[in-house]
């Protein structure tokens, strides 16, 4: 990018004031963009089709139009139209912040500026969030420095941030420092590292433009700039895809980080500990290969347990893909056009090196680490949940790590003391078979956090239907028991476990 302070990461202040005011003035938003050619086109860019968002804007000649085309869609304009659009700025401060470079009488946008909203604990609101331009701007496969913008991934993982206080967070490979904007609502520290200094120089963009102090940037691989720190909390979508080694293939800054196979994903789970403070907590997107002779989630919990400190640890697998689809999936990230030769030689490149590995599946999920609190019992949980999920998970995921620490500290007694309440979200189905008068399958269904669906017998059912925060949980066992006409010391050493799992997935909530 051109047009930064000389010997400095940080953009000019004055550019960013008038282009944040200016901005703002236009009412370029999330919402006002999407308006602004409708629902179709909205969806279609989300496909890399442009051309629906041209014909929405082809009558418009307002600010918000002439700023849609040239920040959001790429599209060259006029000097004059973008003075216009921008009064305080100008094309000329859109060049002093590399955004932009001047012709004659022509603005060709070297960067996107694209509005992003978003919701967690505190609040909604809005970034404007600066990054390279995308492979439908370019028109072709992007250059391998390229620096991300806001995409599914990125989304995803910051609505999985913890929303609970911190002290201090590092992101790790910020990229365009969408993470580091969103931990920085928790936290009044950050700190972003990246192996691209053009990266950094985004991630400090984005936070100057947004108006959020707190944010340090710097430059190295992995944890090596923060090497003898520890942290209150780590985010990272790192770099995590699985590329081949060998000549002729692109190694992208953004999703490719130089290691074979899976290896980046290990040694940040096996490193993490070195960074995290007691309790603290570390929270990624990404990849795992299933081998010939090793189970992916398996291979994931070997690295846990490789950590020099006690980890806790929470995988996710949200989805599993064949080599031919994986392969498939990130040559079209690259922007190589499918049934090209150069796309049959990349897939070709992919498929030989799972090959050699024995790699038979890729699972991509969610982690959550945490350094062990002393004196707590270790969380070890794998699961594959592959159900559509709505909504951000920041929270869910918060009081189910707070759940545990409670549970933690009951033995069956004492829970059995313990009052406990229905989740909100939380509903009940019953399938009878034609003129049965009990039913064949009771369910319970969650709304909110994983959407799980569980099936419970009618004593765990009743005692669900009972758990109203009145009565203690053994009482209330006890009482189902004489209905039910069974042991109740049997039925407590049943019911208290299962329990404990409805307490940690919401289901119920501890009193």
């Amino acid at each position: 990018m051109n047009g930064w302070v000389s010997d400095s990461r940080h953009p000019d202040p004055s550019s960013i004031v008038a282009l944040r005011a200016d901005l703002a003035a236009a009412g370029y938003t999330a919402d006002a963009v999407r308006a602004a050619w409708g629902a179709l086109a909205d969806d279609a860019i989300g496909r890399g089709l442009l051309a629906p968002a041209r014909r929405g804007l082809a009558d418009r000649a307002d600010a918000l139009a002439v700023l849609c085309r040239l920040l959001f869609l790429g599209d060259p304009a006029s000097v004059t139209d973008v003075d216009a659009a921008l009064p305080t700025a100008g094309a000329a401060g859109l060049e002093r912040l590399g955004l932009v470079r001047l012709g004659a009488d022509t603005v060709t946008p070297t960067a996107l500026l694209r509005p992003q909203g978003y919701a967690d604990a505190g609040g909604s609101g809005q970034w404007w969030i600066v990054s390279d331009l995308d492979e439908a701007a370019l028109g072709g496969a992007l250059p391998t420095g390229h620096v991300l913008g806001v995409g599914g991934a990125s989304l995803t993982l910051a609505g999985l941030q913890l929303d609970t206080p911190a002290q201090r967070v590092l992101d790790l490979g910020t990229g365009c420092g969408i993470q580091a904007l969103r931990a920085r609502r928790s936290a009044p520290r950050v700190v972003a590292t990246d192996v691209s200094e053009r990266a950094l120089r985004f991630t400090l963009l984005n936070a100057a433009l947004n108006d959020v102090d707190g944010v340090e940037v710097r430059h190295g691989s992995l944890f090596e700039p923060v090497a003898g720190e520890e942290f209150d909390r780590v985010v990272s979508n790192p770099p995590f895809v699985i590329t081949p080694r060998v000549a002729g293939v692109p190694e992208y800054e953004y999703r490719d980080a130089g290691f074979a196979g899976d290896d980046l994903v290990a040694a940040f789970v096996s490193g993490v500990g070195d960074v995290l403070a007691p309790g603290g907590t570390a929270q990624l997107l990404g990849n795992w290969e299933y081998r010939e002779d090793a189970d992916g989630l398996e291979r994931v919990r070997a690295w846990v347990a490789a950590s020099a400190h006690p980890l806790d640890a929470w995988i996710v697998e949200r989805e599993r893909l064949d080599p031919l689809a994986y392969a498939e999936l990130w040559v079209r990230d690259g922007g190589t056009t499918p049934g090209s030769p150069e796309y049959a030689r990349l897939i070709d490149a992919w498929l030989a090196d799972f090959a050699e590995r024995g790699v038979t599946s890729v699972g991509f999920g969610y982690l959550l680490l945490r350094r062990t609190p002393i004196g707590m019992p270790p969380l070890a949980r794998y699961e594959r949940v592959t159900q559509p999920v709505g909504g951000a998970l920041g929270t869910h995921l918060g009081e189910a790590l707070a759940a545990w620490d409670r549970l933690g500290l009951l033995d069956d007694d004492a829970l059995a003391d313990t009052t406990v309440i229905v989740g909100p979200d939380v509903t009940e189905a019953r399938h009878h078979r034609p003129g049965a008068e009990e039913p064949s399958v009771i369910e319970l269904h969650q709304g909110g956090g994983f959407g799980r669906v569980l099936n419970v017998d009618p004593a765990l059912a009743a005692l669900v239907g009972a758990s109203d925060g009145d009565l203690p949980l053994g009482v209330l066992i006890d009482a189902i028991a004489d209905l039910l006409e069974v042991d109740a010391g049997a039925l407590r050493a049943d019911l208290l476990p299962r329990v404990r799992e409805l307490v940690f997935t919401g289901f119920l909530r501890l009193v």
